[in-house]
């Protein structure tokens, strides 16, 4: 199977999906030359720098019978179009009695790791989760980046789009054709019988490396990519902590209300999920500051590989 890397793979399901359904249309404040000569500026929107006036203008096109997709570039940016997500996109379709659609997919992206300082390294998608009548996507890999924005672009409820910044360069196997992957449905990247470690974005990549080097010391990790994190695979995530009994969570964002309390909470609540638990679960998250621009900082606020091995060897002890 080929390999690409995530940006091309986004790329590549934004063109395919372009060329699938006319209705297709991008608005983003930097110019895409390679979209604009294949589809032409009516459908390849450069906007000014106004994230509250095109965000607003997305979810208004997709009302109309369009499928936008709403680039805001880092997730920073959406914070001054709050208005719009929080008291229009997340809630219009209910206001509707679900007898309109709106097919509007915001894309943007978010992590740290990439020494951009405070404003740019922010991981906020569980602030989002918060909000129904979203859907919020976090994918890891190529091939599910690719599909996942398929399903997004496809489906008649706005989504939000997360892109981890320290994947753009990395590489992985991408079906050729059509790759469409289901959104809600999670992913066990690596079966294991000993911890369920669940990983978010970048570091199921972490999560997968700390598997290869724990298995020479006999220990068995099962690693869950839950790829959607509205709505989250709960069925899966707590059928593989039934399996091993232990659960470990690792997520880029400070602990406080983050993805990683809810899987916890999913876990927990059910009866027989936490019948089955032999440990308390772990977190591991980053530091509750902002993130620093000094790389030595950065790398001590962030989660890394020796954090998640302590985690499990505490589930273990």
């Amino acid at each position: 199977m080929r390999e690409i890397t995530f940006a091309q793979a986004l790329e590549e399901a934004l063109i395919e999906e372009m060329e699938r359904d006319e209705r297709v249309i991008t608005l983003a404040t930097t110019r895409a030359p390679g979209l604009e000569n294949k589809f032409g500026d009516k459908r390849v929107r450069f906007t000014p720098i106004s994230e509250a006036a095109f965000t607003g203008i997305g979810l208004g096109a997709a009302g109309s019978g369009f499928r936008p997709v709403v680039h805001w570039g880092m997730v920073t940016f959406s914070f001054v179009a709050m208005d719009q997500i929080v008291n229009q996109a997340s809630k219009i379709r209910y206001m509707f009695g679900g007898q309109a659609d709106f097919p509007v997919t915001y894309r943007c992206t978010t992590g740290g790791g990439m020494q951009v300082a405070a404003q740019h390294s922010q991981s906020p998608y569980s602030m989002f989760m918060h909000l129904a009548g979203l859907k919020i996507i976090l994918p890891s890999t190529p091939a599910d980046a690719k599909g996942l924005l398929k399903s997004s672009i496809r489906d008649n409820n706005p989504v939000i789009f997360f892109e981890c910044s320290r994947l753009a360069s990395t590489t992985g196997p991408v079906p050729d054709g059509e790759h469409v992957v289901p959104i809600g449905v999670a992913d066990v990247k690596r079966a294991g019988r000993d911890v369920t470690v669940v990983g978010l974005a970048y570091y199921v990549r972490d999560a997968l490396a700390v598997a290869d080097t724990l298995a020479a010391e006999g220990i068995s990790l099962e690693v869950v990519d839950p790829r959607t994190l509205v709505p989250m695979d709960a069925d899966a995530i707590r059928a593989s902590v039934r399996k091993t009994g232990r659960l470990v969570v690792v997520d880029e964002a400070p602990a406080t209300c983050s993805a990683a309390s809810e899987i916890v909470a999913l876990v927990t609540e059910d009866p027989q999920t936490f019948r089955a638990l032999r440990a308390p679960v772990q977190r591991v998250c980053a530091a509750p500051v902002p993130v620093p621009f000094s790389p030595p900082l950065e790398q001590a606020a962030l989660p890394d590989r020796a954090r998640i091995a302590a985690a499990i060897r505490r589930v273990l002890a």
